[in-house]
């Protein structure tokens, strides 16, 4: 039987978002419907509310998102009702040619649920990123749930299923950050955060942290940066450079998306460097550099993809170092709020106040 619930929808371009009542379905073949825990409050659902993204509106916000399996639909055998999971946004298909290459953290074919969600008056919703988790309940493709140890708070596992992840990722899996190394971080916001904690994980021997806000070099520190910089009163590239003998950075990491600091970030890096983008650029951007650059300096431009990430094998080992302690994922969540708070979260996050607002369902 179908389910009504409340959740967070974005119904025009720029507007407030409005907590609405949400038709669920039943799970078809292939489809898991799941109670909604705990949902971090990213970026990308107010790229959503702006009209960023596409313009299938109205939108069913959130997807940072930690729950519980609530009833499978037919053929589903890899998760059961009362499983605790995370929810992700890379559910492999196993067929496309990245993954007959043995390579389906690059799959080219995710999928979602095929039923639609609704609003009470039949009007279909567009969750975002396929999974619309601000709400209490969402139905999602099976594929999409992640089984981890229910020992981790949802407000703290959840955020793997985007930004954290996204910045682990961008220094563990498309780095390749490795002992020894130095890696500039270039934004620190919570996924330029992450990829420091990913930085330092793996053993890096310099982090250094640019950003303009000095609150957020500050908290960059806690996640292991060795060196900041101020990148508004100091030249970011010169800076990385001095704390790296001279020679810039192995790997330098741009999560913000702007055409000036991927261009510091190419500029940074050592000979044979790598450069990795994972903020997201807006699609009018363009950037210019001379080609004998590109040659002469060597080394790898890549752009990470979801970090990367093979969510079957990478959440559950991120979760369990957590639990080891080795992990600091709680520090990532600024406050936790209810379901119709998060609008006010958004205003929060443009002006910096938190790294992450995390609502808590019930709460």
């Amino acid at each position: 039987m179908a389910v009504q619930v409340q959740g967070v929808v974005a119904r025009s371009k720029g507007a407030p978002v409005t907590l609405e009542t949400i038709v669920v379905p039943d799970p078809g073949p292939g489809e898991a419907r799941v109670k909604v825990l705990a949902c971090g409050v990213c970026h990308t659902d107010l790229h959503y509310r702006e009209g960023a993204i596409n313009d299938e509106f109205p939108f069913l916000l959130g997807h940072e998102a930690a729950g519980v399996v609530e009833s499978v639909g037919p053929d589903v055998t890899d998760v059961a009702p009362g499983d605790y999971v995370i929810l992700n946004w890379r559910a492999v298909c196993g067929n496309c040619r990245a993954c007959l290459r043995g390579r389906p953290q690059y799959c080219f074919s995710t999928f979602n649920a095929t039923q639609k969600m609704t609003l009470l008056d039949g009007t279909e919703l567009s969750p975002a990123l396929g999974i619309g988790a601000f709400a209490e309940m969402t139905l999602v493709a099976a594929g999409q749930c992640t089984k981890v140890d229910p020992a981790a708070p949802p407000e703290v596992a959840g955020l793997l299923g985007c930004g954290v992840m996204a910045g682990l990722g961008a220094a563990i899996n498309t780095g390749n950050v490795g002992r020894g190394d130095t890696v500039a971080v270039i934004g620190c916001g919570g996924v330029g955060d992450a990829a420091i904690a990913g930085s330092l994980l793996a053993g890096a021997r310099t982090i250094i942290a640019v950003d303009i806000d000095d609150r957020k070099l500050e908290t960059a520190k806690k996640f292991g940066a060795t060196h900041t910089v101020n990148s508004r009163t100091v030249d970011a590239v010169e800076a990385i450079r001095e704390a790296t003998g001279g020679f810039g950075a192995d790997v330098v990491i741009e999560a913000i998306g702007r055409p000036e600091t991927y261009e510091q970030a190419f500029y940074a890096r050592d000979l044979a460097g790598t450069v990795v983008l994972v903020g997201v650029p807006d699609p009018s951007m363009r950037i210019e550099l001379p080609l004998i650059e590109f040659f002469g300096r060597g080394g790898a431009l890549k752009s990470s993809w979801y970090g990367d990430c093979l969510p079957s094998r990478d959440f559950p080992m991120l979760i369990d170092l957590y639990l080891q302690g080795r992990l600091p994922l709680g520090d990532f969540v600024s406050e936790t709020i209810g379901i119709g708070d998060v609008e006010a979260a958004f205003e929060k996050m443009h002006h910096g106040d938190v790294l992450r607002s995390v609502v808590v369902m019930g709460s």
